[in-house]
């Protein structure tokens, strides 16, 4: 049976169609697409991202947990409440998930993974683990894996996760965004309004804490705000009332694409490596003492292919999984749909080598084959057109 949001009866009550997505119950639109995703790129919109798994980590060795774990460094996290973006590996230097941490003391973080992952993920961050003087506790409703778990020398015992303590997660973005979540809740402004890109604030509610995050997944600017579940609802409708447009997947897709960012199942997974889904920024190997999962694997790998973006020129739908034919040999996309802001089929793809930027090249389109610029994976952030 799928899994439900706290917000699921303001969906329905809104019109949402709704569709199953990663055993969860989601809004795919509430009428249009293309409308929710204009209000995003023009206004504000928000999404109902509570089907994301939040996980506490405390303690000790909190930050030498992380350290291992992950292939981006927390070590540079130094201000309370910033954040960092990164891979978690397995031994081969594939993927397992990408995710985001929010720094608060050495001791004490929060990670956000992916719905579909949430699982695995958790079975994997619980072996690693093991050797660690730390716990994960587990935010989200409706998920049945364990809500603590508890490293080498804690003395937090499991318990089956039934709901305590969770939170929903709503991500409210586009360039008039934070002062809609503003006007809807001015007492969160003193707290909110200083944050740079990619930080967040804990800040006071009568309903328990809120976590105030300046970081989205649209390329546009807004917050990802994190609540208690049972206050889920009141803030959706006073954000609604303030002039929020709710949106779905479907729109969330696309400015995601638009923005170049990459979706784990589809343009990375455990056997791509961050380096073949254009991630190799997110591999900090500054310090060489530090052995995180999956380094070994990475200094040998061989890297064969680039990550790009492809422009049709043609008349058709870039979709993932098509071929791509270029004067160097063949590769594929992992993403690709219809642009509503640039009006044209885009797509991200691996491509050989020495293919450039400017380059044509072809994609196979139901037996066809049709014209396409490479270009950089990037193609709409912050209202603008990047191509």
């Amino acid at each position: 049976m799928p899994l439900l949001t706290p917000l699921y009866e303001s969906h329905l009550a809104a019109g949402a169609k709704m569709v199953d997505f990663s055993n969860w119950e989601m809004p795919i639109h509430y009428g249009s697409q293309i409308e929710e995703h204009h209000a995003v790129r023009r206004d504000a919109g928000m999404f109902d991202v509570s089907h994301m798994c939040a996980l506490d980590l405390v303690g000790a060795d909190a930050r030498g947990y992380l350290r291992r774990l992950l292939a981006n460094d927390v070590a540079k996290l130094t201000v309370p409440g910033k954040a960092l973006y990164s891979c978690m590996l397995d031994e081969t230097g594939g993927v397992i998930d990408d995710l985001i941490v929010y720094f608060f003391s050495p001791e004490r973080y929060r990670i956000v993974v992916n719905a579909g992952t949430t699982d695995k993920d958790i079975a994997w961050m619980r072996g690693v683990l093991s050797g660690f003087d730390a716990a994960l506790k587990v935010r989200r409703r409706g998920n049945d894996a364990v809500a603590m778990i508890a490293g080498q020398g804690s003395d937090v015992h499991e318990r089956r996760h039934t709901g305590i303590d969770a939170v929903a997660m709503i991500a409210v973005q586009g360039p008039k965004a934070r002062e809609r979540f503003w006007t809807a809740f001015p007492e969160h402004r003193s707290a909110s309004e200083p944050l740079g890109v990619f930080q967040a604030v804990e800040s006071a509610s009568a309903s328990g804490d809120w976590l105030i995050a300046r970081t989205g997944y649209t390329g546009e600017d807004g917050f990802e705000i994190t609540v208690p579940a049972d206050d889920a609802t009141r803030t959706w409708g006073k954000l609604l009332a303030a002039g929020v447009k709710p949106c779905g997947l479907g729109a969330r897709d696309t400015l995601r694409l638009e923005a170049g960012m990459n979706l784990y199942g589809q343009d990375m997974d455990e056997d791509i490596s961050p380096y073949e889904a254009g991630l190799k920024w997110t591999v900090d190997l500054k310090d060489a003492t530090r052995d995180f999962i999956g380094k070994s694997a990475l200094a040998t790998r061989r890297l064969d292919v680039q990550f790009a973006g492809l422009l049709l020129l043609d008349r058709g739908v870039l979709r993932a999984h098509q071929k791509v034919i270029t004067p160097q040999g063949e590769g594929e996309t992992t993403s690709g749909s219809f642009s509503p802001s640039l009006n044209q089929s885009i797509a991200l793809a691996r491509l050989p080598l020495n293919i450039a930027i400017g380059d044509e090249v072809e994609v196979e389109i139901r037996d066809k084959r049709l014209r396409a610029r490479v270009v950089k994976p990037v193609f709409v952030r912050n209202g603008k057109n990047l191509i």
